[in-house]
């Protein structure tokens, strides 16, 4: 049996029509909700769904990229 992780670490970004997308680093996990706190729920749901009972990581790190454009 795999170790458990100790952390994954989501890359949260806001969509352009609204909401956040949150995409797992080193895994297949990618979900979306509304607003920050709806995300954090999704984002933890769907770590409990990906892993096997007791492996899931101890740990989930949103890390939110935000993006801004500057003209020259």
């Amino acid at each position: 049996m795999p170790d458990r992780l100790e952390e994954i670490i989501f890359e949260v970004t806001e969509e352009p029509e609204g909401g956040y997308c949150a995409r797992a680093l080193g895994e297949s996990i990618v979900t979306q909700a509304e607003d920050l706190e709806a995300l954090k729920e999704a984002v933890r749901d769907a770590v409990i769904c990906h892993f096997d009972e007791g492996q899931a990581p101890r740990l989930i790190r949103l890390h939110l990229v935000k993006d801004y454009l500057v003209a020259v």
